[in-house]
């Protein structure tokens, strides 16, 4: 008895605690109701929201104009130019309309809103796309790539502007709007997707397409969140009220998966960007400077090049660096160091100066190289690795490979057009063995198709490391022998044909070749 009578007042405290807590509750929710949503004009905000969610000139003329300032604004790289274009952007009337058609149940208008988007997103794709294929500059600028790796940060920037501008328009303070519409940043992941349309870069186009994507959906989710705050729900029922709430948050569970696994790998970025940085630091003196650094994360394996200034060479700093990184990242890393030897003397930051002069230079040669080869391979038919380059000598050989109806003829005019690209490099093209010409001679030799025919052999019998049979009467076939032995070419002579006439044919490799009677010899003439 003593025990329950103890306990009484404390279960009453509890009761009077708990009723305590629901009545401060329900007077909260009480004010909010009457003293905050009654206070918004529901209808009016509805029409004023109506009437942005509708496909009208003024809307696809803004629409045009905004689509290219940002894409102009992303191809100079521009920032100032891609907030203007922020700014024009119309895109937010209609999905604040999906957001606000989704809290009262009004379907009519979420119909016309998601028309007036998608048609809207497909002219900015589309616009964007056509200004970037007629345009000369076609490069992956600061201002695009940034707009290519989503991440969750992406996710709850554009939270924290729906909130905003959602709040804005329903309490009539749309000023806000404009400083919302330059947060989301919704026109320039369409311009950057019209961007990789154009040119052709998936990679591109999916970050901006994911970008763009997460900004739409969360700028209507959390309209609807809002508007439904603020009593927009006249229309739906206990049952839909309820599949709302499943489907705004299995969307922003869904966009806050993709979204998490890029600011992860952004993560793991910029960890091993600094570890790499700390790796190669250890490795030299501590008046050392790393000059650069460039990382590239999509290659296998990972590739790391640095440029360090330092007073003391450390020849063993590249495999110490690659040996640590490897641990590091638990896979093999590619790792090259250019050292440039600087000191503290007057004349260092001139030796430097000199140092960073012939690395320019050298660069330059490695890209010419670079280009040639990849030229080269082609129009040779091959893979860069067969084209073999003396750089000192600055001389290139490719062997083509056959391409189909090529004659020799068509072989010596594209090493010919290679060769006037790069002066000042000796280019051989080797073609394969393919049908010789045959010539026409006369008692004064070959005629004027018969040389061209012969300058044309004596191109492809020096490149090619097999003699050439000669066939046709004797004294023909002493005549075109004599002047392909003139450029050192070996023949072999063959018997049979009527005068006037002679034919040649590529003999095998190990034929060996017949000498010219010694009072046949000639001087080397020149090959037209």
């Amino acid at each position: 008895m003593t025990e329950t009578t103890a306990s009484a007042p404390v279960h009453e405290k509890a009761i009077r605690r708990g009723d305590s807590f629901t009545d401060l509750l329900l007077s909260w929710r009480l004010w909010w109701r009457h003293s905050v949503c009654a206070s918004v004009d529901q209808a009016d905000v509805i029409e004023q929201r109506r009437e942005e969610a509708v496909i009208s000139a003024r809307y696809l003329f803004m629409l045009a104009m905004s689509a290219g300032i940002a894409v102009l604004g992303l191809l100079l790289s521009s920032p100032a130019v891609v907030i203007g274009a922020m700014l024009l952007s119309p895109l937010m009337g209609p999905i604040i309309g999906l957001g606000f058609s989704l809290a009262t149940g009004d379907f009519g208008w979420l119909r016309k809103s998601a028309k007036a988007l998608a048609i809207g997103t497909v002219i900015s794709i589309g616009f964007t796309a056509l200004i970037v294929a007629l345009s000369p500059i076609q490069t992956v600028t600061e201002e695009i790539a940034a707009r290519t790796r989503p991440n969750l940060f992406d996710l709850f920037v554009a939270l924290f502007s729906a909130l905003a501008g959602a709040y804005a328009m329903i309490r009539g303070r749309e000023g806000t709007v404009v400083g919302v519409a330059i947060a989301t940043a919704l026109m320039p992941p369409l311009a950057v997707v019209g961007f990789g349309l154009a040119t052709f870069n998936w990679t591109v186009f999916s970050g901006a397409l994911l970008l763009y994507v997460t900004n739409l959906i969360t700028i209507a989710l959390t309209a609807t969140v809002m508007a439904r705050l603020y009593g927009f729900r006249t229309n739906l029922t206990h049952n839909q009220t309820r599949f709302q709430d499943i489907i705004v948050i299995a969307a922003f569970m869904g966009l806050a998966v993709p979204l998490g696994l890029s600011l992860n790998q952004i993560r793991k970025e910029a960890l091993f960007s600094r570890q790499a940085n700390a790796a190669i630091s250890d490795n030299f003196p501590g008046n050392a400077r790393v000059s650069s650094i460039d990382i590239e994360f999509e290659g296998q394996p990972v590739g790391v090049v640095a440029t360090v200034l330092t007073p003391e060479i450390a020849p063993r700093a590249q495999e110490l660096v690659q040996r640590r990184l490897a641990r590091f990242l638990g896979e093999p890393v590619a790792v090259s160091i250019e050292q440039f030897k600087v000191g503290t003397s007057a004349t260092a930051a001139e030796e430097a100066q000199l140092a960073a002069a012939r690395a320019q230079a050298q660069e330059a040669t490695d890209r010419e190289i670079r280009d040639l080869v990849e030229l080269l391979a082609l129009v040779a038919g091959v893979a860069e690795d067969d084209v073999l380059v003396d750089r000192d000598n600055r001389r290139a050989l490719v062997n083509a490979a056959p391409l189909d109806g090529a004659e020799l003829l068509a072989y010596r005019e594209l090493e010919q057009r290679i060769a006037r690209r790069v002066p000042d490099w000796s280019i051989t093209l080797v073609p394969p063995a393919r049908t010789l010409p045959e010539i026409t001679v006369t008692e004064d030799g070959p005629d004027e198709e018969g040389q061209r025919a012969i300058a044309l052999v004596e191109w492809a019998g020096t490149r090619i490391a097999a003699p050439i049979e000669v066939t046709g009467s004797d004294a023909d076939v002493l005549q075109v022998r004599r002047l392909l032995a003139a450029n050192g070419l070996a023949t072999v002579p063959k018997e049979g044909g009527a005068p006037g006439r002679v034919r040649l044919r590529w003999a095998a490799p190990d034929t060996p070749a017949v000498d010219l009677p010694r009072e046949d010899a000639a001087e080397p003439r020149e090959t037209p």
